[in-house]
């Protein structure tokens, strides 16, 4: 099955969908905290969603989960989309964010999916969401399908490398970081998140996911070394399929590039979660 979004990045962010098919509101994470999100479902009923984890100073309305929602709509499989803590539309002050609040958050949303009735439940993430997904995964018994965009697998491991040892040293010292994103100012970011970062490392943690999992990657990801997803594969031991895309950066900037992450995604989430086995 081919899934096409038929739009590149730049125009995914325009994506409109029927307001009586989707649904805005927030809700709870075990701490209390409110994080804002959108339920999309197709028109005819259904027990299928995706939740899609967004990357790092991204939000719920990227252009990856918007394509995917449109794609998935059209297999009659809806999807969940939230801001992590302190991003977007999400309560709480980014600069606290760690890993562990954004797996809380990841878990929490699973949950209040299963409390609306969704019994087959696939998990994506993309970058950073990624590594959330993965360390989501590996505590649940429950979902159907994991998919991961370039997925962070050791964050620290990537900070260090991106920054360099005097990038370090200043966010220690200020607790403020360069904005990864390309942003020509710096973004307040506590340094206990590289601490917990080096907690949250996620190659152990990936063999105890259950389920089929596939990672797609470009060959030329400017922040998240291959080697982390090669790693990654090599640990999971569920069905599993590595993606790299030839000339593709991190954000798959080529329409050419997005089209295909975004097609292998939707085919993989859409197989599982549709499939008669489970």
């Amino acid at each position: 099955m081919s899934l096409s979004p038929g739009l590149p990045p730049d125009h995914a962010i325009g994506f409109c969908y029927n307001p009586t098919m989707e649904e805005r509101f927030s809700f709870l994470d075990s701490h209390s905290h409110r994080v804002a999100a959108i339920l999309t479902k197709p028109s005819r009923e259904t027990d299928k969603i995706a939740v899609l984890c967004h990357g790092f100073l991204s939000s719920k309305t990227s252009s990856t989960n918007n394509a995917l929602t449109r794609m998935l709509i059209e297999q009659n499989i809806a999807t969940f989309r939230f801001d992590f803590f302190g991003q977007a539309e999400s309560e709480g002050p980014f600069d606290q964010i760690t890993v562990t609040v954004a797996v809380e958050q990841a878990i929490a949303a699973i949950d209040l999916m299963q409390q609306k009735g969704f019994r087959h439940i696939g998990l994506m993430g993309s970058s950073f969401g990624g590594l959330v997904s993965i360390l989501t995964a590996s505590q649940r018994a429950d979902l159907t399908c994991l998919a991961l965009k370039c997925p962070v697998v050791d964050f620290a491991e990537e900070l260090r490398l991106e920054f360099g040892e005097e990038g370090m040293a200043q966010w220690k010292a200020t607790d403020t970081i360069p904005n990864i994103m390309g942003g020509p100012d710096r973004v307040k970011l506590q340094y206990a998140f590289y601490d917990d970062c080096l907690r949250q490392i996620a190659y152990d943690p990936a063999r105890s996911i259950t389920v089929p999992t596939v990672i797609v990657q470009g060959d030329q990801d400017e922040h998240v070394p291959l080697h982390q997803s090669r790693q990654l594969y090599e640990a999971l031991r569920v069905k599993k399929h590595l993606e790299l895309v030839p000339g593709a950066d991190h954000q798959f900037t080529k329409g050419q590039d997005f089209i295909r992450m975004t097609q292998v995604i939707a085919d993989w989430l859409t197989r599982h979660l549709t499939s008669t086995q489970r």
